[in-house]
């Protein structure tokens, strides 16, 4: 470890460059347990280290500091939680890069935001509801049609940080056109003893998904050498009911059609916000009608 690790007091700063470089790294987002992992690794820690616990509560103390980096950055908005916990590069966070200095800097310039707070009795949280109710609306575009506008490769991407929330973990996007028809892989752990490999393709359609596509895919699942157990096909499309014959028969195939995918995004909250939408019931106005 570095001079400035083993001197400052704020060891948490060290963490905030590698931190963006390993979001980056694995297409934009990460579970904080993958992040913990890619810094110990990018920084050399070693287990006596990573070990370390506080006298008081007994928290391991790496994983405090890698939370404190989180969270300056997320005050810089540079990157998102969602509620599932994983962490997410924000566009602005997409557009930096990071040195200790900067991180530095960072830190400083949001304890003084908050020390100024405190004194004017105001909070960061009140300062960011005013900017949001002044924010003018943007188009009012459904969520399907917010991921058909993606690049093909965002929607790989996209499809990555997707899977993320449902707890698949070691999430790899393949480059490019050598992908041999994997657009990424990943690993679901069913149990602590039980681990599944899965494959996913990423088609953007407007409409329905040549059946060709689906049996192309389900000659790589087939011929894989490094053995899967699962293979997703995801898209904005639609299949065609010979496909879903052939998930049927084919037990390690999963299609994940527009509809169905727009469901799985609104059950994790994902990119989506709430709304509660309160509809009249004539029945209780009848009484002030008549």
């Amino acid at each position: 470890m570095s001079d400035k690790l083993n001197r400052d007091h704020a060891v948490f700063i060290n963490w905030i460059p590698p931190l963006i470089e390993i979001l980056k790294a694995k297409g934009g987002s990460a579970t904080p347990k993958e992040i913990r992992e890619g810094i110990a690794k990018k920084m050399k820690l070693n287990d006596a280290f990573l070990s370390e616990r506080y006298e008081k509560s007994g928290q391991l103390s790496f994983n405090n500091q890698v939370y404190w980096a989180k969270q300056y950055l997320a005050w810089e908005e540079l990157i998102d939680t969602s509620k599932r916990g994983v962490w997410a590069l924000s566009d602005k966070g997409w557009n930096v890069s990071f040195g200790y200095d900067d991180a530095l800097e960072l830190v400083f310039k949001w304890i003084k935001i908050h020390q100024d707070a405190r004194k004017s009795k105001a909070t960061t949280d009140e300062a960011v509801d005013i900017v949001e109710l002044e924010a003018e609306p943007e188009k009012n575009l459904s969520l399907l049609e917010i991921i058909k506008n993606t690049t093909p490769r965002g929607f790989e991407h996209l499809c990555g940080r997707l899977l993320r929330e449902y707890d698949f973990e070691a999430i790899e996007i393949t480059k490019g056109s050598h992908d041999d028809g994997i657009d990424g892989i990943a690993i679901l752990k069913l149990n602590p003893f039980v681990n599944m490999s899965v494959y996913f393709q990423c088609k953007k359609y407007d409409r329905t998904v040549p059946i060709a596509h689906i049996r192309e895919f389900i000659g790589v699942l087939s011929t894989e050498k490094r053995g899967v157990d699962k293979g997703i096909f995801i898209t904005t499309g639609t299949f065609p009911t010979s496909a879903y014959k052939l998930e049927k028969s084919h037990t390690a195939l999963e299609l994940i059609d527009g509809e169905k995918l727009v469901e799985m995004f609104e059950k994790v909250e994902l990119g989506v916000k709430r709304r509660d939408i309160y509809d009249p019931d004539p029945s209780f106005f009848k009484q002030y009608t008549e």
